[in-house]
């Protein structure tokens, strides 16, 4: 059991803004700037992403964070380096070197296709997988068939804000997963 939660949208919800319009008309863009930007609430966020990574004795029960490009890097890698684990970038196709994996999914306005290194987790890794925003659930369904296609077991999810109106959490139902916010 983890440690429970706190109540988290009085602090963020003044620092995630809506931006209109982007990156296409008609969608609704959440910046996560003025966030990263606050120390007290970048820290608040990061701790308690961290918890997921965590039993209920406090002990640490992943091995390694994996962070969705590009905003998924910034909270994940804090979380890894607090946890006392390795992070993994999962990253749009192209970018990485080597051999990968990769996964082509849909997007709210597009498609898209992910990749992680072949040999970035160790067979039997326990992962947390942690992300900026869950809106359908493309991005995190594509992720976590990366971590099991490399031998490893998706542990658990953490987003920062879920648009519970593009019912993503219903096409992610198989996965333990936390998000901040929802709105």
């Amino acid at each position: 059991m983890r440690p429970t939660a706190r109540d988290l949208r009085p602090l963020l919800t003044p620092l995630i803004r809506d931006v209109p319009d982007f990156p296409l008309p008609g969608v609704t863009y959440k910046d996560i700037c003025p966030l990263l930007a606050d120390h007290a609430g970048f820290s608040a966020v990061v701790e308690e992403l961290s918890k997921l990574g965590r039993g209920g004795s406090g002990e640490v029960s992943i091995d390694k964070v994996a962070g969705v490009e590009a905003r998924g890097f910034m909270l994940a890698c804090p979380v890894a380096l607090l946890l006392g684990v390795g992070f993994v970038p999962v990253r749009k196709a192209g970018k990485l070197p080597g051999a990968t994996y990769q996964q082509s999914y849909a997007l709210e306005y597009g498609e898209a296709t992910l990749e992680v290194q072949s040999d970035a987790f160790l067979a039997g890794d326990r992962v947390l997988v942690v992300d900026d925003v869950l809106a359908t659930g493309g991005t995190l369904d594509a992720t976590t068939a990366l971590v099991a296609r490399s031998g490893a077991e998706v542990a658990t999810v953490g987003v920062l804000v879920e648009l519970g109106f593009l019912a993503g959490r219903e096409r992610l139902g198989h996965l333990d997963l936390h998000a901040l916010m929802t709105v």
